[in-house]
């Protein structure tokens, strides 16, 4: 599959509808994803990116029927990553000596993960590429969201190839926002955002604030995964500054692990609590072990307060707290409030363990950890309404 996006660029990228999961098994893509691969046609012919390596083989023999590949002056690889890169080494033993432009950083990750020693030639920001009518310009994006990534502007056509930048993982086979759900689009970007970008907030500000002194005119965002930006382009990099600010919305957050009920039953009075505080803050309640991991992220990226609770398990917390725990670790999240809750049988460390591993990873500690032995009964109910409301009190009006 290949279409025209405008007289010199097409897409010849692969639509993946099946695709589940995402590095390894970390990031949940229910709504498939595309890899971007754009054939741009002037004087010159160049090959942006290419495709996730199980379709290295499809990608090639469908270029062939867009271009005889001989015909390719120059391949750009704006990110090593094999999602982008996958398809690199199959296409260059059909064209082994065309160039390969990339950042320094990316011919170390693709040397390192293929073994290979194409014609690589380095480029940074400012350095360009006339092809004809058009000039390629390269922006150095490095953590958006790789060490090697690149953003590449191209004139006349005004696109900015941006990479994993300003993408998303959503399978359609109307590739343009304009023509997708516009709240469901959304939905994937700040999932997208909020789980992988969010570590790099201030260098994502820093890169945008770059690129509009450029004064650049930007009539297309082709990224490396989604539909493309057609429509009012800049509305993501908008909502990319805005989400690179220590984001957060009038919404609490409560997510929990639970044996027996106990804790379940806390979590939602734990709700019941913030919306008789707060009746404009919105509660989200999630199951660390039932319900999707970078969908309770995504929640917790939106919220200015988070409740996390959990029973206590051998001296420690279940397993489905832990894993949601060490990505919020990573993720560095800032400018949130959080408390933490529990039943317990005899033991009772696991609060303390909750508020300690929040607070390590940037939280500040609204309240003082909520322990209730066995099954919380009228007074114990109402002492998690009261942690709620202290919660509430947290979020901006």
């Amino acid at each position: 599959m290949s279409f025209a996006i405008t007289d010199s660029v097409s897409w010849v990228g692969k639509i993946d509808w099946d695709l589940q999961k995402f590095h390894g098994e970390e990031y949940s893509t229910f709504k498939g994803t595309s890899y971007n691969a754009y054939l741009v046609r002037d004087e010159k012919t160049v090959l942006i990116d290419s495709v996730y390596r199980p379709y290295a083989a499809e990608f090639v023999e469908n270029l062939k029927k867009t271009v005889d590949l001989d015909e390719i002056d120059y391949v750009v690889a704006l990110h090593g990553e094999v999602d982008h890169s996958g398809a690199l080494p199959e296409l260059m033993k059909e064209i082994p000596d065309v160039p390969v432009y990339c950042s320094p950083q990316c011919v170390k990750s693709l040397k390192g993960q293929y073994h290979v020693d194409w014609n690589f030639v380095t480029v940074k920001t400012g350095d360009t590429l006339n092809i004809g009518k058009r000039t390629l310009s390269f922006i150095s994006a490095p953590m958006l969201h790789w060490p090697d990534s690149m953003f590449c502007y191209m004139d006349v056509d005004n696109v900015l190839f941006s990479n994993d930048a300003f993408g998303h993982h959503l399978a359609s086979d109307q590739m343009f926002n304009d023509l997708v759900d516009p709240c469901e689009l959304m939905q994937q970007c700040i999932k997208y955002y909020a789980n992988i970008l969010t570590p790099f907030s201030a260098l994502v500000e820093r890169k945008i604030e770059e690129v509009v002194a450029l004064d650049l005119p930007v009539d297309y965002i082709m990224p490396s995964h989604g539909v493309i930006w057609r429509d009012n382009p800049l509305q993501i990099v908008e909502k990319y500054m805005l989400w690179a600010q220590d984001y957060q919305e009038r919404q609490v957050t409560v997510f929990y692990d639970s044996m027996w009920e106990n804790t379940r039953l806390m979590a939602e009075a734990v709700a019941e609590g913030v919306r008789g505080e707060r009746p404009d803050v919105a509660v989200k309640v999630m199951h660390a072990a039932r319900r999707d991991k970078n969908e309770i992220i995504t929640e917790i990226f939106k919220s200015a307060a988070v409740a996390a609770g959990c029973s206590t398990i051998n001296k420690g917390i279940l397993s489905g707290m832990t894993g949601v725990l060490e990505m919020i670790k990573g993720l560095g999240f800032k400018n949130k409030s959080a408390a933490a809750f529990g039943s317990y049988g005899w033991s009772g460390e696991s609060v303390k363990i909750l508020e300690d591993w929040l607070s390590e990873s940037g939280f500040e500690i609204a309240a003082e950890g909520l322990k209730v032995n066995w099954t919380p009964d009228g007074e114990g109910l109402e002492e998690c309404r009261k942690l709620g409301a202290e919660l509430a009190r947290k979020v901006s009006v």
